[in-house]
């Protein structure tokens, strides 16, 4: 069983950074697809962001790119988000999600696509 931990959450300034973690444990996720998705009070639970296991590939919503980086760090069976220049429309809570379906070159941007979720990290951007 794989459990995801997020963390780094919390709140910040419209214009600020935070860099959101998260940690697996129980099964290694080194050769799988790893995400980033999002769900504001009232709304659905959208994509952010998406690496493939090498980092070869990645892919963003329109939303953040230019402002949101993903990354991971196998040995350490980690995925980041580096979230700059916040907006307060970014206010939601984090989730990092695992796809044990897919590897190699793959990025997975679907929801229903993930088979592995953690269980949410706030962030509140002020204005």
């Amino acid at each position: 069983q794989v459990q995801l931990v997020e963390s780094g959450g919390g709140l910040v300034q419209a214009g600020g950074s935070l860099r959101l973690s998260c940690a697996a444990s129980g099964r290694t996720l080194s050769n799988y697809a790893m995400g980033w998705f999002r769900q504001a009070p009232g709304k659905e639970r959208e994509f952010v962001a998406a690496i493939n296991w090498s980092s070869s590939s990645t892919s963003y919503a329109h939303f953040v790119k230019g402002r949101f980086t993903i990354s991971r760090d196998n040995a350490k069976n980690t995925v980041y988000l580096q979230m700059n220049s916040l907006k307060p429309e970014d206010t939601a809570v984090y989730y990092c999600a695992a796809s044990t379906w897919y590897s190699g070159a793959v990025v997975v941007v679907t929801t229903t696509l993930y088979n592995y979720w953690g269980q949410g990290t706030q962030v509140t951007v002020s204005s």
